[in-house]
């Protein structure tokens, strides 16, 4: 198995007391699998994961289990987890805008991630960033690397995260609603990317996501969270076909029916 979640805790401290904001979440995560972790806002699915990496707020407090291939990662210090963050372990994130520094191209974020990572030199470094913009469908990428963040459209942006996030080529793949801040067209086109890239790449994938339309398309496995605890998981295509949970049954009924409205 290549990660391994077990009773996984996440709390809060706050002057008014400490906040659990993840209660014993399980899940598993096989080579070459998408799973969809999916849930409301404050549902716990996105500081699940940056538990995993160690991303949490200053007040944040972890406890459980984590296994990626034989390592720990709850625990892990801060230097052992830079080794394995971006490396081994990457995510893109919902704005791109705010993970992108606006004031350096996107040529010096993206060999900055190679030199530190993989210890490339710049002619090098910048040869690989240009093949995997090109990887991720941004057109006249050998021009377009130099420019800055706020040069690209809202989808483009996200195209940059992802080519940024697999640049070594990680094992796992972490997605934070990847396609929230685009409009429709845009969405399925980096859904449809996500899907080409696990396949070409190798790389297993979490897609978190508050809709369960999205994890139609693009999961294997789904992973029903609310207020902190798993409510429901299943494959795909049971969870569609008969869900269990009350909860699960609504979120199903919030996704868009291409017939709807029809008078036939």
């Amino acid at each position: 198995m290549l990660l391994k979640v077990a009773n996984l805790q996440v709390s809060f401290d706050t002057p008014d007391g400490p906040v659990d904001a993840v209660r014993g979440l399980d899940f598993e995560l096989a080579e070459g699998q998408t799973l969809g972790i999916v849930g409301e806002s404050g549902s716990g699915k996105s500081q699940s994961v940056r538990a995993l990496l160690g991303l949490l707020d200053s007040n944040g407090r972890v406890s459980g289990s984590a296994r990626y291939r034989d390592t720990e990662l709850i625990g892990l210090s801060e230097r052992e987890l830079r080794r394995i963050r971006g490396s081994r372990i990457a995510m893109i994130f919902q704005d791109p805008m705010t993970s992108l520094n606006p004031h350096l191209r996107v040529s010096t974020q993206m060999t900055e991630v190679l030199a530190q990572h993989q210890g490339l030199r710049r002619r090098a470094a910048m040869s690989r960033a240009i093949e995997m913009l090109e990887a991720v469908r941004i057109p006249d990428a050998a021009r377009r690397i130099r420019y800055y963040p706020h040069q690209f459209s809202g989808g483009m942006r996200q195209r940059v995260m992802i080519a940024m996030s697999l640049l070594c080529q990680p094992d796992i793949l972490i997605a934070d609603e990847p396609t929230t801040a685009l409009d429709v067209t845009v969405q399925a086109e980096i859904l449809d990317l996500i899907r080409d890239l696990r396949t070409r790449f190798s790389t297993s994938v979490i897609l978190i996501t508050h809709d369960l339309g999205v994890v139609a398309g693009t999961c294997d496995h789904v992973v029903v969270m609310r207020d902190g605890e798993v409510v429901e998981r299943a494959a795909v295509g049971a969870l569609f076909d008969q869900p269990q949970h009350d909860y699960t049954r609504r979120l199903l009924a919030a996704v868009p029916k291409l017939d709807a409205g029809s008078t036939n």
